[in-house]
């Protein structure tokens, strides 16, 4: 019987594969004795506190093995990395070359500016509007004075008006020329921020004519500006600007649609428009998501509601975006400038209010008065009435809030200050998840921080 069901199962195996039994391979086999396989009872797993509790498992007399487990690498990105800003603290967990989380980290820069100008009289604070964003300089300054004469109950005269725009567009112009430039500098070109540089320097050199500095330019004042425009000035702005598209046509023809930099730029940093609006973005940071808010149209100032220019928008909210919306918005600020060349009014650039403005040298040459209120306003400066206001303006970077309290002297009670970077840079521990570490020097460049205004 037992001979047959070997034969049927040698018969099964037959059809597959050769298969033998060989009687000397079953005649001595070694069987282990109890005493040895006692040292292999238990569970074949690692042991816990639940097991632990009712009998400790000791494999083959020694102490069971403990369990490693792999932790990722965190890195300090900055504040020497030269994309970090020099003050940025950046601190990244990796996952190999891949970025889980980014927590950055501000405050190497200590400036206490809103601090500094509650000890100032209000043309004293001024300057220090320069030092917070200082690639737009002109801009910040529109802020300020806004928020005073909105206090003071005061507006400048239209001349004025017109030249805080121009004046703030070539700023906004000098602000993406850095940014684009600088992005792509970022991503590995060299060539095209050399041009841009040199843009930017022509720019300066205007600033530099107007007021006689280059970056802090100190040049709006409460109820206008420091002073007219040199003769000759706007013809050298429309020769500016009629020459600064052929240098954006220029850049786009090298880097927009050069296939290296849309593979470093497309997809990176990549944000919806409810997490831009959930994280109080503003600025191309927001319209790069397809919003299309911009406070020069939506609440007009300094009469721009008497221009007519467009508001770009992206789609994808992602930093290749980003480069497009900046060009195409610094294409819009020349539309603006040229409008403005052709219907700047004439007239005066100050208020008349004396108890305000200071007094031009000439008249102090020949007024006693005028050398009065002038020792006046620089030694003691002028009442504003009680009272708080916020005034929002449109920079390169996103809305510039203003927030400021007067208790009825010459310095302000209290001075805020919404700066655009500060909020976009919280946006980067959302943006820089499930980034590469190669990728976060282009996504600090695309979102276009300055530390003046964080460190504030």
């Amino acid at each position: 019987m037992q001979f047959l069901k070997v034969n049927s199962l040698f018969n099964k195996f037959q059809g597959i594969r050769q298969f033998r039994v060989f009687a000397a391979l079953n005649g001595h086999r070694w069987f282990p004795d109890p005493e040895f396989m006692k040292k292999f009872e238990g569970v074949a797993i690692y042991p816990t506190p639940e097991m632990e509790k009712y009998g400790k498992v000791i494999w083959n007399g020694k102490v069971s093995p403990i369990e490693r487990k792999l932790k990722n690498m965190w890195i300090n990105f900055g504040p020497q990395h030269p994309a970090a800003h020099g003050v940025l603290r950046l601190i990244l967990e990796l996952d190999g070359e891949y970025v889980l989380r980014a927590d950055p980290h501000i405050g190497f820069l200590h400036r206490a500016t809103e601090k500094l100008m509650e000890n100032k009289h209000y043309n004293q604070n001024i300057p220090f509007m320069d030092r917070l964003d200082y690639v737009s300089t002109m801009c910040n300054e529109i802020g300020f004075v806004l928020a005073v004469e909105k206090l003071l109950n005061i507006e400048a005269p239209p001349r004025a008006q017109a030249i805080r725009v121009l004046m703030g567009e070539l700023s906004r112009i000098a602000n993406h020329l850095l940014n684009i430039s600088g992005t792509i500098l970022d991503a590995g070109g060299i060539t095209p921020f050399f041009w841009m540089c040199e843009e930017r320097e022509k720019i300066y050199e205007l600033f530099e004519r107007v007021c006689g500095a280059r970056v802090h330019n100190a040049y709006m004042r409460v109820g206008g500006v420091s002073q007219d425009l040199p003769i000759g000035y706007l013809d050298d702005v429309y020769e500016l600007c009629a020459k600064m598209g052929e240098r954006c046509d220029e850049t786009e023809d090298i880097c927009t649609e050069n296939r290296l930099y849309y593979e470093r730029t497309a997809g990176i940093g990549a944000i919806s428009a409810h997490e831009a609006i959930s994280l109080g973005f503003t600025g191309p940071m927001l319209r790069c998501t397809g919003v299309k808010w911009d406070l020069r149209i939506a609440h007009p100032y300094i009469n721009y509601d008497l221009y007519d220019f467009d508001v770009p928008v992206g789609t994808f909210g992602d930093s290749y975006d980003r480069h497009l919306l900046r060009l195409m918005e610094l294409r819009q600020s020349l539309r603006i400038i040229n409008q403005v060349l052709d219907s700047i009014p004439a007239g005066e650039v100050r208020t008349d209010d004396s108890k305000i403005t200071l007094p031009t040298r000439a008249e102090m040459k020949t007024s006693m008065e005028s050398l009065i209120h002038h020792f006046k306003l620089c030694s003691q400066g002028f009442n504003v009435p009680p009272g708080s206001t916020y005034v929002a303006i449109e920079c390169p970077k996103g809305e510039l809030g203003v927030y400021m309290v007067s208790d009825g002297t010459s310095k302000p009670y209290r001075v805020f200050l919404r700066p655009c970077s500060y909020l976009h840079l919280a946006g980067l521990a959302v943006m820089g998840k499930r980034m590469m570490l190669a990728d976060i020097a282009i996504l600090i460049a695309t979102i276009d921080i300055v530390f003046g205004d964080i460190d504030r």
